[in-house]
């Protein structure tokens, strides 16, 4: 379970201070998809950097299972962070970069790759493993984006407008898998985008971020 208590946070620029959080309160049970609302600029993805640790907040606390984050490495959190242009290594094929986090923790590469394979069945692209991930299509890059989150095994997934990139078809059929994916995993998900059908077709809670403010949505 992820807490956030008290956090915030403010970006000053040319002697400008503009509140990207202020006094934000949350809560992700394990299995749920929380998704957080705004514009862009408005903070969100400050929000999930800050639940990384790739940002400090100004204040207040980040914990994980009642356990208090500060001072801990993003790589010690063992958090799965996705962006919205997937972010996968163009010179390694798919299988490759699904195992890419496995052998960065010391699994040998044999094994991690056998791991990868395994992994990316699930995900229907058993077919696609030794290809080059830029010959997938949209759908099958995202696909294979959630899968190299997946297979480490995350305690947490943040996920950055993930699917802004992917026509209006294909959104709605990865909304529904990645959910379902989330679930039997058990792994609390943080979902922030300006996207609200997206957010209310994922999420159980959705809040709107606004001048640092967090306000319910449903």
């Amino acid at each position: 379970m992820l807490e956030l208590k008290n956090i915030h946070k403010s970006l000053t620029m040319a002697g400008h201070t503009r509140p990207l959080a202020q006094a934000v309160d949350l809560r992700i049970e394990a299995g749920q998809v929380v998704a957080v609302l705004g514009a862009s600029g408005s903070g969100k993805s400050t929000l999930l950097k800050i639940i990384a640790g790739l940002e400090l907040p100004d204040m207040g606390q980040v914990l994980f299972n009642g356990v208090d984050l500060a001072g801990i490495a993003p790589h010690q959190r063992r958090f799965a962070l996705m962006f919205q242009d997937f972010a996968l290594f163009p010179h390694l094929n798919a299988q490759d970069n699904v195992a890419f986090g496995l052998v960065e923790q010391g699994v040998p590469r044999n094994q991690a790759r056998a791991r990868a394979r395994d992994m990316l069945a699930i995900f229907s692209l058993a077919a696609q493993a030794t290809q080059k991930v830029w010959t997938l299509s949209g759908g099958e890059q995202q696909r294979t984006a959630l899968a190299r989150a997946l297979i480490t095994q995350p305690r947490m997934l943040l996920l950055d407008e993930p699917f802004s990139a992917l026509d209006a078809d294909l959104r709605t059929r990865l909304r529904s898998e990645f959910s379902q994916r989330i679930a039997a995993a058990g792994i609390p998900t943080l979902l922030v985008t300006h996207d609200k059908e997206e957010a209310r077709a994922m999420a159980v809670r959705g809040y709107q971020l606004q001048a640092g403010q967090l306000s319910s949505l449903w």
